[in-house]
């Protein structure tokens, strides 16, 4: 009898296990955004902002991620984790994965990086993001930043902005042309901005809806007519984007330039930054610029972001002019020191005297109203601009916010990236593999087996 009453309790406190098993698995499953994040650095933990965003997003938008066998499988399932979690937050997202090499037309169809790319759309609206520029290196040897939550949260937001703003980048005169700055371009585009190229010798003008106008490493001058009408269009709304290039006689031909420049009160001291202690990983003509205080930099000062410059030239303000006010936002060390023997210069040949400008020397500006109104960015560098030199380090997120700056953009998300470790891989041996395969599959289960018989004889026999 009392092996009966036994047996009974024992198979009714197994349904009861059983029933709280199911009952509480229902109740997770009716709970979807219940969620615990237990990892270290939160990396499953949106912030406020973009669960805000997520809350207002009314239309449907479509992720892609387009990736290839060049694309770190450890990059790729941290960027898929983080858009399924946007994903489950808002029901609107759609979210498709594609592998580039299998599918070759999407890789036409799109702007694509081998190394991954995240395209979100929503009707008409597109903006690409690229994988790399998710991940910031950090401090130590293989740790990195991944800050693909704040460039994912500001698509979002970039997505309700409807009118666009017309970028005129002038031509003519060589300058760097716009196919060799294809992803400044693409992330100016995904800024919702429409970019153009203008050569003002057939257009006449410059197009009443351009606000801003870029002059980006130019070679030449530009002429005495061009500069009326360049002149005109900054007196009024125009905006001035202004990046210097080397030029050996910049000195004799730049007379133009150099009066576009001086209505902010900012001077082309006609030298190249040389850098000569700086460090050992570029020449003493590429610079590593300090930042300046400024709302540009912020950012870039936080996440420990460097903006790398060429053949960069010095400049420097004059009197200070009434309707404008300058602000330093790039210089270089008090080591360095500005060349004007340009002639020996183009030979390799360099070396401080009493003619070069002593450092520290300034290369980059802002400039703005008397009411506080960004006007002018000028800078004594373009190179870093072009394709194979803007995704160094911060070189793309400084170009981008210089253009939010002047274009005043209020709707920038900041979101701190998140921190990771660097990946470890433990390396082991053949005999050391088995012996953890024999291990988990066959011995630990066996003991349990053992251990279970052991107790059920033990008790059939009492």
């Amino acid at each position: 009898m009392n092996k009966w009453i036994r047996g009974t309790n024992a198979v009714v406190l197994s349904l009861a296990v059983i029933g709280i098993f199911i009952v509480l698995t229902i109740f997770l499953n009716s709970t979807k955004s219940l969620q615990i994040d237990l990892t270290q650095n939160k990396k499953f933990t949106l912030s406020d902002k973009t669960t805000e965003t997520l809350k207002a997003l009314d239309k449907d938008v479509h992720i892609i991620s387009l990736t290839s066998d060049q694309t770190d499988p450890y990059i790729k399932r941290q960027v898929d984790e983080l858009v399924q979690e946007y994903k489950k937050r808002n029901g609107k997202i759609v979210f498709d994965e594609y592998d580039i090499v299998k599918q070759p037309a999407l890789a036409k169809q799109y702007e694509v990086d081998p190394s991954g790319t995240l395209v979100v759309e929503s009707g008409t609206v597109k903006k690409t993001l690229y994988y790399a520029d998710m991940f910031i290196p950090g401090q130590q040897q293989g740790e990195y930043r991944f800050s693909g939550e704040e460039k994912l949260t500001q698509a979002l937001v970039n997505l309700n902005v409807k009118e666009k703003s017309k970028l005129y980048f002038l031509s003519g005169h060589n300058e760097i042309p716009l196919n060799q700055l294809n992803l400044w371009r693409s992330g100016l585009e995904g800024e919702n901005y429409e970019v153009k190229e203008l050569n003002l010798l057939r257009e006449g003008k410059i197009p009443d809806d351009a606000e801003v106008l870029f002059i980006i490493g130019p070679q030449n001058d530009i002429s005495d007519k061009e500069n009326e009408v360049i002149k005109e269009y900054l007196k009024g709304k125009g905006k001035l984007y202004a990046a210097l290039g080397f030029n050996k006689d910049m000195e004799k031909q730049w007379k133009n330039i150099d009066g576009l420049l001086a209505q902010y009160g900012i001077k082309d001291q006609h030298a190249i930054a040389i850098e000569p202690k700086q460090s050992q990983l570029f020449d003493p003509l590429t610079i590593i610029p300090e930042y300046g205080s400024h709302a540009i930099t912020k950012k870039l000062q936080d996440y420990n972001l460097l903006t790398m410059m060429n053949l960069a030239v010095t400049l420097n303000t004059e009197q200070p002019v009434a309707d404008y006010t300058t602000t330093v936002i790039l210089k270089t060390t008090a080591n360095a020191y500005g060349e004007t023997d340009i002639e020996t210069l183009t030979k390799s040949r360099t070396a401080k005297d009493d003619k070069d400008i002593k450092g520290p020397l300034n290369l980059g500006y802002v400039a703005e109203t008397k009411e506080n109104k960004p006007k002018a960015v000028v800078l004594g560098g373009s190179s870093f601009l072009v394709d194979n030199v803007i995704q160094q380090q911060g070189n793309r997120d400084f170009a981008l916010n210089s253009v939010g700056w002047l274009q005043e953009q209020k709707d920038q998300v900041t979101i701190r990236p998140r921190e990771g470790d660097a990946i470890k891989q433990a390396m082991i041996t053949g005999s050391q593999a088995s012996s953890i395969f024999y291990g988990t599959v066959l011995l630990f289960p066996l003991l349990f087996l053992i251990v279970g018989g052991t107790v059920w004889w033990r008790r059939r026999r009492g």
